[in-house]
């Protein structure tokens, strides 16, 4: 075969390629619609969340509380705050977002929950661009945060949240989740020790925390609050209730928390043949 026909078969094979790739989905409006996502292709619209009723957050009802009056504010247009929700893992830190905006559809009011599908801090001023024309209260939501302990990363978002050439548009706040009250890692005591003044670097990641007007603390439960969680769930979908085998399933797993709770009424849904509704 010939170097020309060699190239020809390639030309071919990559339009061959390129037809059989599926095009980028388009831009979503955001405008219109409840649920988005936003990654490096821009924003996409979500089918609705699968939410969590509010009623079952056991033994964190004032944290949830307290996150959806103050979303119901900002749906509102009154001021409210950026959130900061810290603890324990599996406690609901995540899913009570999507509760939240899921429990203020349902009363009629108007937001928009975006969530931020890779950790990539570097693109909120991009979000903040495409939102900031479009005359709506959104959330976006960064689950799962733990930033490191550089400064030039610590002061962007400090930018963002507060003051900044850059700043969050009015009409937009954010819900930010993190096993740490501070957003910092373990290593930042490492830091501080071989740090000139480790005051100065400790007050300079507080700095950071101190922009969020709403924290919220979620802490491992006790076994009433862990037994509660269980019991709601089971009422909830139609399930008979054994304690004994709810703290069983518990040890077994080496702790408390809601989502062993939750993993629980799923292995007893399945045993009594109970579908899990939505």
């Amino acid at each position: 075969m010939t170097i020309d026909k060699t190239h020809l078969l390639l030309d071919r094979i990559a339009a061959a390629l390129e037809r059989s790739a599926p095009p980028p989905p388009p831009a979503a409006d955001p405008g219109h619609g409840h649920w988005f996502g936003w990654a490096a292709g821009g924003l996409v619209a979500l089918p609705p969340a699968r939410a969590v009723p509010l009623a079952l957050y056991q033994g964190v009802g004032a944290q949830a509380a307290a996150c959806l009056e103050n979303s119901r504010r900002h749906a509102l247009g009154l001021p409210a705050h950026d959130v900061l929700l810290w603890g324990a893992r599996g406690m609901g830190k995540s899913s009570l977002a999507r509760s939240v905006v899921a429990d203020l559809l349902a009363g009629g009011h108007d937001i928009a929950l975006v969530q931020l599908m890779l950790p990539a801090l570097a693109s909120l001023p991009a979000l903040f661009a495409a939102l900031a024309g479009v005359r709506r209260p959104f959330l976006v939501f960064l689950d799962d945060v733990s930033l490191g302990a550089d400064a030039a990363e610590l002061h962007a978002l400090r930018s963002l949240l507060d003051g900044g050439v850059q700043a969050r548009p009015d009409h937009v706040r954010l819900i930010v989740t993190s096993n740490r009250r501070h957003l910092v890692p373990r290593s930042l005591a490492e830091n501080e020790a071989n740090a000139i003044n480790p005051r100065d670097v400790a007050d300079d990641h507080l700095a950071l925390a101190d922009r969020f007007g709403l924290r919220l603390g979620f802490h491992p439960c006790d076994q009433d609050d862990y037994l509660a969680m269980c019991a709601a769930y089971a009422g909830h979908h139609g399930l008979a209730f054994d304690a004994a085998a709810a703290l069983a399933w518990a040890v077994a797993r080496g702790g408390r928390s809601g989502r062993v709770a939750w993993q629980f009424t799923v292995e007893q849904a399945g045993a009594q043949g109970v579908a899990l509704a939505g």
